[in-house]
């Protein structure tokens, strides 16, 4: 368990850079009036330089990459429920998500600002885990309907 674990939050890292750049090309495309925009603002001037903000960026979204994928072996923990996968999971993400979103000026400084973007992580997290569900519970019903048929040509 331990060196899956490892190896997923390995193979997570450079995920996380990806995604991280991926999110900075689509907000700089959408907000930046044809400019690229590597960072917020107030990154570059806590970090004192583009460079620094940047290369802080990228660490820290391939931390949360890291602690993602890492965390993704509760998934196959078949002894558990869903409800304690899904309220585990979510607890590990959330404590490496929201410091990493604090630390690179994703949310405003502000209760309300840690609040709105708090409730903005938990309704993507929501959205994601119900189609997985769905898709996971459609390709179950798929598998028991063949195995129906199967059973029933015998």
């Amino acid at each position: 368990m331990k060196k899956k674990i490892f190896l997923r939050g390995a193979f997570g890292f450079p995920i996380g850079i990806t995604i991280g750049y991926i999110i900075t090309i689509i907000t700089s495309a959408i907000w930046a009036d044809g400019y690229y925009s590597p960072c917020v603002p107030e990154l570059i001037s806590t970090t004192g330089s583009e460079i620094n903000a940047v290369i802080l960026q990228a660490l820290l979204s391939g931390l949360l990459g890291m602690g993602f994928a890492a965390s993704s072996v509760i998934w196959e923990m078949e002894n558990w429920s869903i409800v304690k996968q899904t309220g585990i999971y979510f607890g590990i993400v959330s404590v490496i998500m929201m410091p990493v979103a604090y630390f690179l000026y994703w949310m405003e400084h502000s209760v309300m600002g840690f609040l709105s973007y708090f409730g903005i992580f938990a309704f993507i997290f929501i959205i994601i885990w119900l189609i997985r569900f769905f898709t996971g519970r459609r390709i179950v019903k798929r598998l028991n309907e063949n195995l129906n048929r199967a059973n029933h040509k015998k």
